[in-house]
């Protein structure tokens, strides 16, 4: 548990200790490998758009026609070419809980991935700067709607065994986007026309196609049926898919209780005013702080400057060649792929804290060289400084991957309720843009300015990022979503809720051996 203000666990974890139990692989199990497989496009691939759009921002900085058609952007320009999106994703938060209270998962996303579509088409189509400018801000508007319920729809559909895995999957999909959007660039970068930046424009949309596509075709989520009075078709996508392992009747029938009586707890304590309970009590005001800190660490741990501005970070170590940025932003996005996923499998079953520490760490090394490389090439100028930079720029990227990429959304998702849980990625994307927003804006500014110094801002951040999660962070590992509901609330609530589980669980077998007699047959 974190250091500050930890609680003990007091829910009897037996959903977890069958799910753990269970001998029969997740693709031995016809329809939860169907539901794996279609939230493929429908959940996973929302973070292809993502990273689409951060790798095109970045590779198109390298592209002459481009360049030349904004009137070759610098500083605060460029900046707010980039910020543009974040802005509008800012201007999206406050909405989202209330539509994903309306419509649900699976819509919400279908509402999120129409507007993205319609934001490439207008970036592709863009005539000025500021029509340019217009399309990043409705993608930016578009894209918190279905992260936030893209990520959660993973959560809460999958099952116990996978659900860490496949959240932490999610946030490795924005690599694919990433690679995709990285090699059409560098095919169409030495195109003399406007396409070599309106094509990878214009097949931003084809992510967003794919959940359009599938949406219908993918299950709602459980929790939000129970929420909304719909017990019986929960019931039916809980069995369907998450009773085919081993124990499987006895572990649906433990999990609807858990989430019925968990949300009917949540439901007593709810404000009427949809943001209200951000502040509402001490354990719900840590879970949004964790929330806005989780986010703004994943985005203030030095990958804003690789996400958009490798370009400027090659030139500050002599590296200005187009043609050769283009291919280290490819090979580069292609490794983090490759690290990603394996990361992504294998993190989840460590301890959360562990790596949170072990992957801001690694970060701070990865910076302390980079700054000490640049300085060498600023005050020597000599060639040899830019290998330690190239290299630890592949180096950064598994060190980041192992917490800040793998493991945001399963977090997210575990330390907050159902009813909460929109609410609380919402508040991460939130810090997220800010972040974002601040990086992209003031990032290039910087760079132009103090150059390598600037690197030194990053050092002494991170350090204090380790100190926090230190500090702060609590542990979540080898808990169901239920028995992590009220992990602040501590004893007595933790208590209540699990007498409720058990009663329900009571009553259930008593109806059920009261079936059993009135359909027994008399004897003979």
């Amino acid at each position: 548990m974190a250091i500050i203000r930890s609680k003990k666990h007091h829910v009897n974890p037996s959903l977890a200790g069958i799910a753990r139990a269970d001998t029969k692989k997740w693709y031995k199990k016809p329809n939860l490998r169907t539901l794996y497989l279609i939230l493929i496009p429908c959940a996973l691939g929302v973070e292809w758009t993502s990273g689409f759009d951060s790798s095109m921002m970045n590779s198109l900085q390298a592209v002459a026609s481009w360049a030349e058609y904004f009137n070759n952007p610098t500083e605060g320009r460029l900046g707010l070419l980039n910020a543009m999106y974040s802005l509008g994703a800012l201007m999206a938060i406050p909405f989202i809980p209330t539509v994903s209270q309306c419509l649900g998962r699976r819509w919400t996303i279908m509402v999120g991935s129409l507007m993205l579509c319609a934001g490439a088409g207008l970036q592709a189509g863009s005539r000025n700067s500021d029509m340019f400018l217009a399309s990043r801000w409705v993608l930016g508007f578009g894209i918190p709607f279905a992260i936030v319920n893209a990520s959660a729809l993973i959560g809460e559909l999958a099952y116990e065994k996978e659900r860490p895995t496949m959240t932490s999957l999610f946030s490795a999909s924005w690599h694919v986007g990433a690679i995709v959007a990285a090699g059409v660039t560098y095919g169409t970068f030495q195109m003399s026309s406007t396409w070599s930046w309106r094509l990878p424009s214009l097949l931003q949309l084809v992510p967003s196609l794919c959940q359009i596509c599938f949406i219908p075709f993918c299950p709602e989520s459980p929790r939000f049926l129970i929420a909304a009075d719909r017990a019986d078709e929960a019931y039916t996508i809980l069995q369907k898919y998450h009773g085919e392992g081993d124990n499987g009747e006895e572990f649906v029938r433990l999990e609807f209780a858990q989430i019925q009586s968990t949300i009917a707890e949540e439901k007593e304590n709810t404000k009427a005013f949809v943001w209200a309970d951000v502040y509402r009590d001490p354990p719900m005001r840590r879970r949004f702080l964790l929330a806005a800190i989780v986010g703004f660490f994943t985005q203030w741990s030095g990958n804003g400057l690789l996400s958009f501005y490798r370009f400027k970070i090659l030139n500050l170590v002599g590296i200005t060649e187009n043609r050769t940025v283009q291919k280290v932003i490819l090979s580069n996005t292609c490794w983090g792929l490759i690290n990603a996923v394996p990361i992504a499998i294998i993190a989840p079953r460590f301890r959360r804290r562990v790596m949170f520490l072990t992957c801001t760490i690694g970060i701070a090394v990865v910076y302390t060289v980079w700054t000490v490389a640049s300085a060498r090439f600023a005050i020597e100028n000599t060639a040899t400084a830019a290998i330690p930079v190239l290299v630890f720029i592949f180096v950064y990227s598994p060190f980041y991957n192992i917490g800040w990429n793998s493991l945001v959304y399963t977090y997210m998702v575990e330390i907050f309720p159902y009813s909460q849980r929109a609410k609380g990625i919402s508040v991460q994307q939130l810090t997220v843009r800010f972040a974002v927003f601040f990086n992209t804006y003031v990032n290039p500014i910087a760079l132009d300015r103090i150059g390598w110094k600037y690197y030194l801002v990053y050092c002494a951040w991170i350090l204090i990022e380790i100190a926090i999660v230190y500090l702060l962070f609590p542990e979540t590992q080898n808990r169901t979503l239920e028995e992590l509901s009220f992990i602040f609330e501590g004893k007595e609530v933790q208590e209540k809720v699990q007498n409720k589980v058990n009663k329900q669980l009571e009553l259930e077998q008593i109806g059920q051996n009261a079936t059993t007699k009135t359909t027994k047959k008399p004897d003979a």
